[in-house]
């Protein structure tokens, strides 16, 4: 059977996995808060998961693996974006089902368009209110919760390793934070269980009250109740370390001690765009929706993701997007002379197992590439999730001639230099761009690129 290593945050360092059940490996891992369409940096933890949750079916059998991903369908933000449609006196209740609703069903499609698998169980925070209220019980009987003021908070002096995760002290995690400062809290950095809920904004019955959970205790009651107080794989982005992931540490160990929550913590990196922070003050704010919408294929924006260590900061281009469409349709091109099913080439299975290495498993299908080895080629995108049963229909189009189109460009260019009018040659390089093409000038020459987002139809009257 393949080693798998794999980096755990909570120790530091990269270790051999060791499943606490090889008959039933059980990994969770965050998912998104429902109230509007996934960024591109949401897609990153949802991609490197989901190569793990195939690397697990691969090595210990799809009936042996159980990867729970949640929807949080209970939240401040779902509430503030429902009362800012409906406004004063609308029904906020009916529109946050109709949001939740709506915007779980664009991630899945979304998501899905980027090759990932659905995974085994997909709970609602919404399903399991009964849970989390329990778990709060136990939580105030043992003494690691309290009720003030219709709010219940753990209490973080009640549990002696909190901040171990993360590696910082209860000071330093203050200092680097923002603390809600409430009279009601024995300790600035207690987090709140259980809040109160004004009538027209969700709320459940509870001996606190009518009120709504925290956000931290949603993933501890769905975890224990889908995967026990032990499982393996813990998994998600490095925002979600301080405090998500530490306040459920606290309360799932505090409420089962005889647990050990999970053993294995995985945390992905950033993204950025261009070599920035991803914002929508900066213009380069993007979600995966955009993306297809602009004509880039799932399979593209996949390949860009997988050729960046997990680990390490993802840096999104319009460069690299352009490469992998490139290669894409020349691995697809080959890979489609391959026939039936069969096996993943095995190195790119060694490198995922160390500590999913996908930017060398990427590697390895270049040289594959290289060796014209079609079948495996072929069985080995497919376990990567770059191909289905048959190539993508947008690999078989035959890329569009420019030449014409950077004739005429050139002519205008020339005739500017002369005239000093430059009009029509910002005319068409409007078009250009508004067609996805890239605009590459130099006194010898013209080239026209088509990026992934080219739309061929919007040059018909151009020149």
């Amino acid at each position: 059977m393949t080693t798998i290593k794999l980096h755990n945050t909570k120790t530091r360092q990269k270790e051999v996995f060791e499943p606490l059940d090889p008959d039933n490996v059980r990994m969770y891992v965050c998912g998104p808060t429902v109230y509007d369409r996934a960024h591109l940096g949401n897609a990153r933890p949802v991609i490197v998961f989901d190569v793990l949750f195939r690397l697990l079916r691969h090595v210990y059998g799809p009936e042996h693996v159980t990867y729970v991903r949640n929807f949080t369908d209970v939240d401040d933000k779902i509430n503030a974006r429902a009362i800012e449609n409906v406004g004063e006196g609308g029904d906020v209740n009916a529109e946050i089902a109709r949001i939740t609703e709506m915007t779980t069903q664009w991630f899945l499609d979304d998501m899905g368009a980027l090759g990932a698998l659905e995974p085994t169980q997909m709970p609602r925070a919404t399903q399991y209110i009964g849970q989390m209220v329990a778990m709060i019980e136990k939580l105030i009987a043992d003494g690691h919760a309290y009720e003030a003021e219709g709010h219940v908070l753990f209490s973080v002096e009640s549990y002696a390793t909190y901040g171990a995760l993360s590696g910082r002290s209860v000071d330093d995690m203050i200092a680097g934070s923002r603390v809600e400062v409430a009279p009601y809290k024995r300790n600035p950095m207690d987090f709140v269980l259980w809040k109160p809920s004004s009538d027209d904004l969700p709320g459940w019955d509870s001996p606190w009250g009518r009120g709504r959970p925290g956000w931290h205790i949603e993933c501890s009651a769905m975890s224990y109740e889908l995967l026990g107080e032990s499982f393996d794989i813990h998994g998600g982005g490095n925002d979600l370390m301080f405090p998500h992931h530490e306040n459920e540490i606290a309360q799932s160990c505090c409420a089962h001690p005889e647990g050990g929550f999970a053993q294995v913590w995985m945390h992905n990196e950033m993204l950025q765009v261009e070599g920035k922070k991803m914002s929508k003050s900066l213009g380069n704010f993007f979600t995966v929706h955009d993306l297809l919408e602009q004509g880039y294929p799932g399979e593209v924006i996949r390949f860009v993701f997988l050729s960046t260590h997990y680990r390490k900061p993802m840096d999104w281009t319009e460069a690299k997007a352009r490469e992998a469409e490139k290669t894409l349709r020349k691995w697809y091109a080959q890979a489609a002379q391959g026939v039936g099913t069969g096996e993943p080439y095995k190195p790119v299975i060694n490198l995922l197992a160390d500590d999913l290495n996908s930017a060398g498993a990427i590697a390895e299908c270049h040289q594959l590439s290289l060796a014209d080895d079609v079948s495996m080629l072929r069985h080995t995108l497919q376990f990567l999730g770059l191909m289905g049963d048959d190539v993508p229909a947008w690999a078989s189009a035959p890329k569009a001639d420019l030449s014409e189109f950077e004739v005429q460009l050139f002519e205008a260019r020339k005739t500017a230099m002369k005239t000093k009018d430059f009009s029509e040659v910002d005319r068409l390089k409007s078009a250009f761009v508004e067609a996805g093409v890239e605009v590459r000038m130099s006194k010898e020459r013209v080239e026209l690129v088509p990026g992934p987002g080219f739309d061929p139809a919007k040059l018909e009257g151009v020149v």
